[in-house]
């Protein structure tokens, strides 16, 4: 058996659930599919994986990215998502720099945002 065919279910800690569930479905737009017994809000993903935001009130949001959404037109989902509310991050780092919340990395553009948890989330579209 091999892991790399295989769907994937991504915990991801949030201090609240429900400000969570809310920004994930209706900022984002994903596919919530319902509640676990632990309480944490399950989302279904393409290929079968999941997102699966875990309770967890004294949680610490990692200052690395936690989640990254591969998008077809980065400029188009940025524009789509401020109009629902979602703030970008801006960077001018020696080696990493936005312009109009977009990085270029080599053949691949970036763009971040964070959850209402503080939970880094990116969008990255390779060229």
């Amino acid at each position: 058996m091999s892991l790399t065919h295989r769907a994937v279910a991504m915990m991801l800690p949030v201090t609240d659930v429900d400000s969570a569930r809310t920004f994930y479905s209706e900022s984002l737009g994903l596919d919530y599919t319902g509640t676990n017994d632990e309480g944490s809000a399950v989302y279904a993903l393409d290929g079968g994986s999941t997102l699966v935001l875990l309770p967890r009130p004294d949680a610490t949001p990692s200052p690395s990215t936690a989640v990254s959404f591969e998008v077809d037109d980065i400029t188009a989902e940025i524009s789509a998502l401020r109009e629902r509310g979602v703030v970008f991050e801006d960077y001018d780092l020696p080696d990493l720099r936005t312009v109009d919340h977009v990085c270029v990395l080599g053949s691949e553009k970036a763009a971040w945002f964070k959850d209402p948890a503080g939970n880094v989330l990116c969008l990255h579209e390779n060229t």
